[in-house]
């Protein structure tokens, strides 16, 4: 039977019998007929929403000025809550329920860092890193700097400033994201940062929409970012610390981003020192930068008041990141590499295994249990290599999580 005769139902049915057949084939052929309309309005209609996005994929440059609308993004209040929580020099995470989930350095950078669950929701991270030989401005720069951060950051693939405003010192931007089998996420943010008079520096960061940043189908959407940090300078060292406070909903399995955290963390920020290293030689072409510490703002001296006031001259627990007994002269960066090359394989099958399961989110039994065994041989495996590894190096041990 040839294709014209399948779609109609075969040439007895153009055949005149006296029991309709002519009227099954005009009926057939109506249906044909509009079925080829269906497609070409829907071929139509996708056309105009890819010439949608084209349009918007390129908006128009970062607009200024006192009456911008975003100037209520990010207010002072939201400072003074920032400061309260974070309580920079005095806070310990692990006597007010916070969960332990890594502690790591090396004689360049040292990182510790606790989670907090939410009962709805991803949980809240809290971090200290420290860095050797660097100034508050330098790191302060190297943080706020997307423009650079699209060079090292592989996950970056597009940042862009949408506005500013002059009085305020109000910013919001566009940042892309991508994700290993995942669908790349779009980040809407607003940030404001704040100097004190002895350099130390202070960012809120929180999600907004924006006229120039319409949702495409082929992002998804952050629906909740807060996330604020402190830069400050550890007295008695050549050394400067940053407190990050981070919460976030990007739409990934909360188990799967979880898992990802604990075991690549470290690695990103080893890759980030040594882009801090690096970001010397860039620091002066970035027009982000220049932008940035045009609109930073001083400080509320009273907030400031109350912060010496509460901490002290003696307030220095947060100094020493990482106990001299946890941080070896060998840089932890480079312990991972004596598992053998078997249980690193074995660990990144059933990573990969762990996140395509979770990322499909498909309820079926089927799906349900192979998440649950990728995540139970993981998760068993680590704990595993773990204890042995105790034996060997207690060093390593620490830095478990």
């Amino acid at each position: 039977m040839s294709l014209p005769e399948a779609l109609l139902g075969g040439a007895d049915l153009w055949r005149p019998a006296a029991r309709g057949g002519w009227a099954t084939a005009a009926a057939l052929l109506l249906l044909l007929v509009s079925h080829l309309a269906v497609l070409l309005i829907r071929r139509r209609r996708g056309g105009r929403i890819a010439h949608a996005e084209t349009a918007t994929a390129s908006p128009a440059p970062a607009s200024s000025g006192s009456a911008s609308g975003i100037e209520g993004l990010v207010t002072e209040d939201d400072l003074t809550q920032l400061v309260s929580s974070l309580g920079v020099g005095s806070r310990e995470p692990e006597r007010e329920g916070w969960e332990h989930v890594i502690a790591k350095g090396n004689d360049a950078v040292s990182y510790r860092a606790w989670c907090d669950k939410t009962p709805d929701g991803p949980p809240k991270y809290l971090s200290i890193t420290t860095y050797e030989g660097c100034s508050t401005e330098l790191l302060r720069d190297f943080y706020m700097d997307n423009e650079y951060r699209m060079e090292w950051d592989s996950t970056v693939t597009k940042h862009e400033q949408l506005q500013y405003d002059e009085n305020s010192g109000v910013e919001v931007g566009r940042t892309i994201k991508k994700f290993p089998l995942l669908t790349p996420r779009e980040y809407i943010l607003s940030w404001r940062v704040w100097e004190t008079n002895d350099k130390t520096f202070y960012c809120f960061i929180k999600e907004c929409e924006h006229p120039l940043a319409p949702r495409q189908k082929k992002f998804v959407r952050v629906r909740l970012l807060r996330s604020g940090w402190c830069i400050r300078k550890i007295p008695g060292r050549d050394a400067c610390q940053i407190t990050v406070l981070h919460h976030e909903d990007n739409g990934m399995n909360i188990e799967m981003a979880k898992l990802a955290f604990s075991k690549g963390i470290w690695s990103y920020i080893c890759k980030m020192n040594n882009a801090l290293r690096r970001y010397p030689q860039h620091r002066s072409s970035s027009t982000s930068i220049l932008t940035m510490q045009r609109l930073m703002k001083k400080f509320p001296q009273d907030l400031e008041a109350a912060i010496d006031a509460s901490n002290g001259p003696s307030q220095n627990t947060a100094a020493s990141v990482v106990p001299s007994t946890q941080t070896s002269r060998t840089s932890s960066c480079k312990l991972s590499g004596k598992k053998s090359k078997r249980q690193i394989i074995a660990s990144g099958l059933l990573l990969v295994g762990s996140i395509v399961c979770l990322s499909r989110g498909r309820s079926n039994l089927g799906a349900q249990l192979a998440m649950a065994f990728f995540l139970n041989k993981a998760f068993k495996q680590e704990k595993e290599s773990g204890s042995s590894t105790s034996r060997g190096r207690t060093d390593v041990t620490i830095s478990r999580n």
